[in-house]
């Protein structure tokens, strides 16, 4: 395999700590990124707002379940972030710097994809043991008690 994948799988805090750090940066001459290499954010999405006639524009993460978006800081001065429908879609961009329906490459997309499918398992895994770690329960509570609560009716006011 010529190009592993180095993408690793992050939280939203993290995500967040690297959009304030891009944000806080943003009017330096040569940024230092505190964190640099190529992530994944599972179940979100990257929406932008432009406000005060585009001169500030505002960046947020939005919850939304089967989107994914990649982060890559690998220079440690530009933060690249898209949004991707899929976890190989994303891993495809974050190794090649191509998005699925560019045609000016040597190798197309299905290529890759079925070059890169073992790696991209692994990737699949890791979401499913962090998505399983994440549902279970934090501790054994105790059994919540529901008691009958009568209607009573109220009498109607005179205006």
């Amino acid at each position: 395999m010529k190009n592993p994948i180095q993408a690793t799988i992050i939280t939203v805090e993290q995500a967040r700590a690297m959009l304030k750090d891009q944000r806080d940066q943003r009017d330096e001459r040569f940024p230092q990124l505190a964190s640099s290499g190529q992530y994944i954010l599972p179940d979100y999405r990257l929406t932008r707002k432009r406000e005060a006639f585009k001169i500030r524009r505002h960046t947020f993460l939005k919850k939304h379940f089967r989107s994914y978006v990649a982060f890559d800081s690998d220079n440690g001065q530009t933060l690249w972030i898209h949004n991707f429908p899929s976890l190989s879609e994303a891993c495809f961009w974050l190794n090649t710097g191509l998005k699925p329906n560019d045609t000016d490459s040597t190798s197309t997309y299905r290529e890759w994809k079925t070059e890169h499918m073992a790696e991209i398992d692994v990737l699949k895994e890791q979401l499913r043991a962090q998505h399983h770690e994440h549902k279970k329960p934090v501790a054994a509570a105790k059994p919540v008690s529901v008691t009958a609560v009568k209607k009573v009716k109220h009498a109607k006011k005179k205006s």
